[in-house]
């Protein structure tokens, strides 16, 4: 049976870890989906309503710059995980990257993808404190909990 395995990741040392994890866990003919949930911030860029907070409406241009930023981070990310695969033999036809803006959530929309086709999740683990994680909760802890008929692995 092919492997397919959905990597969700970010520009976190924890979604490095989790790349690490799958290069040197699983058989270099797997394919292998580096896949990203992008925060729909463009609408909030294009945004211009006299009902805006006159703070947001003066920060308004540094904010998109910094989201800009944080894209090119995510880009920078894919690629470098990419290149770790390669570097641990995987086939470059068999490793796909997508990115997609952020549709109902990011565990929801990650789950859809899952749902795709793929034999297991991967992601990394959120470093939050206990009690964050217990209030807040974070996405990989959402994926693992919501997910049916497909594996997750959280790598810590």
């Amino acid at each position: 049976m092919e492997k397919k395995i959905l990597l969700a990741i970010d520009d976190s040392e924890n979604a490095r870890r989790a790349v690490e994890f799958v290069a040197n866990l699983f058989a270099p003919d797997s394919k292998i989906t580096l896949f990203n949930v992008i925060p729909d911030t463009a609408t909030l860029c294009a945004m211009n309503s006299p009902e805006l907070a006159p703070y947001f409406i003066s920060q308004q241009s540094s904010f998109c710059l910094l989201e800009e930023k944080k894209k090119k981070l995510v880009n920078e990310a894919l690629q470098k995980a990419k290149r770790i695969l390669l570097d641990a033999k995987f086939e470059e036809n068999n490793i796909t990257i997508k990115s997609e803006i952020k549709k109902s959530g990011i565990a929801r929309d990650i789950i859809r993808e899952a749902k795709a086709g793929y034999s297991v999740v991967v992601m990394g683990k959120r470093g939050l404190s206990g009690i964050k994680d217990f209030v807040l909760g974070s996405v990989s802890q959402k994926v693992f909990n919501t997910a049916k008929d497909i594996s997750v692995l959280v790598v810590d």
